[in-house]
């Protein structure tokens, strides 16, 4: 999801898309080339990674952690005190991603317990989701809906932020329990 998100950003530079501030649209698609980085596209791509010897730096998002191909690389490399795992951005409660900033010392993958002896850093506030502040900034623009179903991110979070709609903007939002269903139209 990220290369192709990369390839829309690649293609809007290319096309010098006038959404794009004047100085970024002015800077070239140099700005976004991934060298020296090489992407892996596929499971296999993926894979052939744990044949690299040496020094390495995979990057994946921690949501991933809980059910991406980046958990062959973690399964790997958790039990090695001479590894590093960042965590950046967000890790919602309930995921291996959380539990590792937590500090567990085994987290089960493919069926049985890896021992977590690499260093975990935790780098939260660097994280590609708008905050409750800048959520309600954009959505105070828009026409208001004939109801908000807010479905991403921890209860506490998700409520607080259904408040804010309800006070600030005005509008009807809900927290929808798990396994409810909404008929949309």
């Amino acid at each position: 999801m990220a290369l192709a998100a990369l390839r829309v950003y690649q293609e809007a530079l290319a096309q010098r898309a006038p959404e794009l501030r004047p100085e970024v649209r002015e800077s070239g698609t140099s700005l976004l080339d991934p060298a020296p980085f090489t992407a892996a596209r596929t499971v296999a791509e993926s894979v052939a990674i744990n044949q690299v010897d040496g020094p390495a730096v995979i990057v994946s998002s921690s949501g991933m952690a809980t059910g991406g191909r980046v958990l062959h690389h973690l399964r790997r490399l958790l039990p090695s005190s001479r590894n590093a795992v960042v965590i950046v951005g967000f890790a919602a409660r309930g995921t291996r991603a959380r539990d590792l900033v937590d500090g567990v010392r085994a987290v089960k993958m493919f069926g049985e317990y890896v021992a977590v002896r690499a260093e975990v850093v935790d780098v939260p506030g660097f994280s590609a989701h708008a905050d409750a502040d800048e959520a309600v900034a954009w959505l105070r623009d828009a026409p208001p809906p004939h109801a908000t179903y807010l479905v991403h991110g921890e209860p506490g979070a998700a409520e607080t932020l259904r408040n804010r709609l309800d006070d600030e903007l005005g509008w009807t939002a809900a927290v929808p329990r798990s396994g409810e269903r909404v008929l949309v139209r």
